[in-house]
């Protein structure tokens, strides 16, 4: 199980990684889009960044984990509901429901580790 959340924590943070780094102007056009605020969208960018670094810091400190992975895990279902808000289709759901799922999933592997 430890194997298969250390692929799961290092494909999280590559995807968040990917996302607010290589494609920026994206996530730029997206918050403009949506109507949300630039203070919002540098916070968000921030936090998410932040618990990426939290999940490949987990790797070899177990106690990170849990916080980068409902850290992920929060921010994703905010994503959720503001594309739900937004009325996007379906497609353009399924990022965040797909990386809110495993985060919460290494979440749960974790936590079965760290309780041995």
């Amino acid at each position: 199980m430890q194997d298969l959340t250390i692929f799961l924590q290092a494909l999280v943070a590559a995807s968040i990684f990917f996302v607010w780094v290589v494609r920026y102007d994206n996530i730029v056009q997206e918050f403009n889009q949506y109507g949300l605020p630039h203070w919002l969208r540098d916070l968000v960018g921030i936090l998410k960044l932040t618990f990426a670094l939290l999940l490949l810091l987990g790797i070899q400190h177990a106690s990170l984990v849990m916080i980068g992975s409902l850290g992920i895990a929060g921010l994703m279902a905010c994503a959720f509901v503001i594309h739900l808000r937004v009325k996007n289709p379906a497609f353009k759901m399924i990022p965040s429901l797909t990386l809110l799922a495993l985060s919460l999933i290494i979440a749960v592997i974790n936590y079965r580790l760290l309780k041995g």
